[in-house]
């Protein structure tokens, strides 16, 4: 087996990311400037309709982990892989009542804290929002180190230069434009992602084939086509209620519920989630051909690019390294700006100074997204992880707040210190189960956990809420 050399040269990868740069800055400035308000700035007017509701949910979905940990994992696991990661379409489905619900109850919103805050009280609010942060750290870091890793092996580029170029260009045209240019740029980013992962999934197919794939799995890997693989089973239901967990509880889908015009979350949430089940079972499926090919692979989650890379040479390299620029472009942007509005809200304003002015946080908001543009930055430094332990340990965070929020929305019973165990609970048994089995059964154990205390707990309470107390425009 030998080393695949880059497929495209330096000179051509820097090329590629001046020009997709130079493109997504003047985007964000020219739309920046239609922005006049904190609801703007942070919510697009709150006028968002279906076209780009959809596709920005979409896009925003589709990340760096879709286009380049799909493959990695379909790598590891086998069919299993891919399968079981386009089970995250199940999250946006799923989420698509609730950001009607969300809608109804909240219409003057700006977070998910905000809903946590007003239904479960400070101390459930104040833990949310460590299990918010500390995930949303985690999926800017993975994003940022996949920006490295993409640009290092398809064109050579140093790691640590590509990573730097993404982060720094996503900053620009976030902190330029907020909500308004992250939507308009995924709508954009949404075309070049569908079309590119076609092209590469039909030309992979085209130049090594079904049948030799097939026969060289089953002769030197049949592991990865064993549909009883054990490891690869757990990781199924564990990547379902990732996905699930993932979306219900972070403010980058809750902002989108709130940004989204009246009737129109659940349509868009609905068509972006049949709209990404294809995604990752065409990027992963690029993995599988990497045996047929002699490729040895140095870290699994560059088996991607490095075998669309083989395959197609410069032209493919080309189009992968579009596609995911894009994908971690739709991702990185839309991350920065529900963070920097979950900070600006639920902690400048909530816990900071309680008597900012909108101009206040539309100020603070723009600080704080350049405050996380250089804490992701320094972190992707380090490179301590890969992209899929790394996401998938904050598994056991994010599942811990599914039942919490589901019945919360749609039940008066739930209590507040049912919720606040429950998300305690869940998360430290997950993570105890991640170290001890393995990164396939940390969501799994949390929502398990999280859904028993939840509604153990709440029988003890005897709470009833008041939903008519959500309507108020009261701030932290």
């Amino acid at each position: 087996m030998k080393t695949l050399d880059s497929a495209l040269s330096p000179g051509m990868g820097a090329a590629i990311l001046v020009v997709f740069s130079l493109i997504w800055i003047v985007f964000g400035y020219y739309l920046g400037r239609k922005n006049k308000s904190l609801d703007d700035y942070m919510l697009a007017g709150r006028n968002v309709g279906l076209a780009f509701a959809t596709a920005t949910a979409m896009a925003t979905w589709v990340t760096s982990n879709t286009t380049m940990t799909a493959p990695q994992l379909t790598y590891q696991l086998g069919v299993w892989g891919m399968v079981g990661y386009s089970l995250g379409a199940v999250g946006l489905l799923l989420f698509a009542p609730l950001a009607k619900r969300i809608k109804a109850l909240l219409p003057h919103g700006f977070t998910s804290g905000d809903f946590i805050r007003r239904r479960y009280g400070i101390a459930a609010w104040r833990i949310f929002l460590i299990i918010s942060l500390f995930y949303a750290f985690g999926w800017l870091i993975s994003l940022g180190m996949a920006g490295g890793i993409l640009v290092n092996t398809l064109s050579g580029l140093d790691y640590h230069l590509g990573m730097s170029i993404i982060l720094f260009v996503c900053v620009c045209y976030t902190l330029m434009g907020g909500l308004r240019a992250v939507i308009a740029t995924d709508f954009v980013q949404t075309l070049i992602i569908i079309i590119g992962v076609i092209i590469i999934a039909v030309l992979v197919i085209q130049n090594v084939g079904f049948d030799t794939i097939h026969r060289n799995l089953k002769e030197d890997h049949p592991q990865l086509l064993n549909l009883l693989f054990p490891a690869a089973i757990m990781f199924l239901f564990n990547n379902l209620l990732f996905g699930v967990g993932e979306i219900f509880h972070s403010n980058v889908w809750w902002s989108r519920a709130f940004a989204f015009r009246e009737n129109t979350g659940a349509k868009a949430y609905l068509l972006a989630g049949l709209c990404w089940l294809p995604i990752p079972v065409a990027a992963g499926f690029v993995a599988l051909a990497a045996p047929s090919l002699n490729i040895l692979v140095p870290s699994a989650d560059m088996v991607g690019p490095l075998v669309a890379g083989k395959v197609l040479g410069s032209v493919g390299a080309v189009i992968v390294f579009i596609v995911v620029f894009s994908a971690l472009a739709s991702s990185l942007d839309s991350l920065l700006a529900a963070t920097a509005d979950l900070i600006t809200q639920d902690i400048y304003r909530g816990h900071l100074k309680p008597d900012a002015s909108n101009e206040d946080c539309l100020k603070a908001s723009k600080f704080v997204i350049l405050i996380l543009g250089l804490g992701a930055w320094a972190l992707c430094l380090l490179k301590l992880s890969t992209l899929a332990s790394l996401l998938y340990f904050t598994g056991a965070f994010v599942a811990s707040t599914i039942w919490p929020i589901v019945f919360g929305l749609f039940f008066r019973w739930p209590g507040k210190f049912a919720v606040s165990a429950a998300m305690v609970s869940g998360t430290v048994l997950g993570l105890a189960s991640y170290f001890m089995i393995g990164f396939y059964v940390a969501a799994l154990v949390s929502c398990a956990v999280s859904l028993v205390v939840t509604l153990v707990f709440s029988k003890f309470e005897n709470h009833l809420f008041d939903f008519d107390s959500l309507q108020s425009t009261d701030k932290p």
